[in-house]
């Protein structure tokens, strides 16, 4: 299963910012996820619930924002392209010449923490 070996590096990333501020819990994390990915969003969340177990992030928030993929046309240089579907053709040009620009990543937008007074609880 993809969605467990993604989820076990993202879960050592978020340990390891939450570590930094000393957090005693997670209650919330964000994070986009592009088109290409290749995520199956309720894998994800599934994943996240196994590796969340006995942790500090137990009973956490998880949120995924699904982001189109974006490209760039070769033969007009139309770079404000973004797509939901998999239709390889530019809307300004009809040309279908186009090169993946993004979509294919997976960011953690935003942790949301709880911590000692004196530290700041967003991540």
């Amino acid at each position: 299963m993809h969605e467990m070996s993604m989820m076990s590096s993202l879960f050592d990333i978020i340990l390891q910012k939450a570590d930094e501020y000393d957090a005693r819990k997670i209650n919330l994390i964000k994070i986009k996820v592009g088109a290409l990915a290749g995520v199956v969003p309720e894998l994800l969340e599934s994943a996240f619930e196994i590796f969340s177990k006995n942790t500090i992030a137990e009973g956490a928030t998880f949120e995924i924002e699904e982001v189109p993929f974006q490209v760039r046309c070769k033969n007009c240089g139309e770079t404000k392209i973004e797509k939901k579907d998999f239709i390889w053709i530019c809307p300004t040009c009809m040309s279908s010449d186009l090169e993946i620009k993004s979509g294919d990543d997976l960011i953690v937008e935003r942790m949301e923490v709880e911590v000692d007074e004196e530290t700041d609880s967003s991540v």
